[in-house]
């Protein structure tokens, strides 16, 4: 063999190479390969210690705890769905409170446009959800305590405040 046949087998194998390692990345889709499925999420609430539940879009409890906590998510639903979290939570002495946490695209599925090609933008990464992404953190401020007024517990209220009724059974008409 030539040098110049060498040189042209090892350009021909170069090419093969080339050409199987770009067939391979087309096969799979750029978040699918960098980005995530599941992310961690930080759960805090304010005062801290409400316990809480995560229900996914299907209203299946996913997931139950107190705050502050971190919990693994999967940010995809199913194909071109992403996963949408009802999170509650309760503290004694305060009021409930439900947040929403939704998923959003992730950056890395953009990178399709360049590395995965149309098979990573439209099977691979929104069939296994690497599409989107999670925030990594949620809070919930619980607001001021509420008072609790036992129906035993004697209370000033304001004769202003009162029904008709309410002034008639106390003799109160004018």
């Amino acid at each position: 063999m030539t040098a110049e046949q060498m040189g042209l087998a090892m350009n021909t194998r170069i090419i093969r190479i080339t050409a199987a390692f770009a067939a391979i990345l087309s096969l799979h889709g750029c978040a699918s390969i960098v980005g995530e499925t599941e992310y961690p999420v930080a759960v805090m609430s304010a005062p801290e210690g409400a316990s809480f539940e995560i229900r996914n879009r299907s209203g299946q409890i996913v997931h139950t705890g107190n705050a502050p906590s971190t919990v693994t998510l999967k940010s995809g639903k199913g194909y071109f769905s992403g996963q949408t979290y009802t999170l509650l939570f309760k503290k004694e002495g305060y009021s409930d409170k439900t947040v929403t946490l939704d998923s959003d695209i992730s950056g890395w599925y953009w990178g399709n446009f360049l590395i995965g090609g149309l098979i990573g933008l439209l099977i691979v990464d929104p069939v296994t959800g690497a599409m989107y992404k999670l925030p990594e953190s949620i809070s919930a401020d619980m607001g001021k305590p509420v008072a609790k007024v036992s129906i035993n517990t004697p209370a000033m209220v304001s004769i202003e405040s009162l029904t008709e009724a309410q002034r008639a059974m106390l003799g109160l008409n004018k």
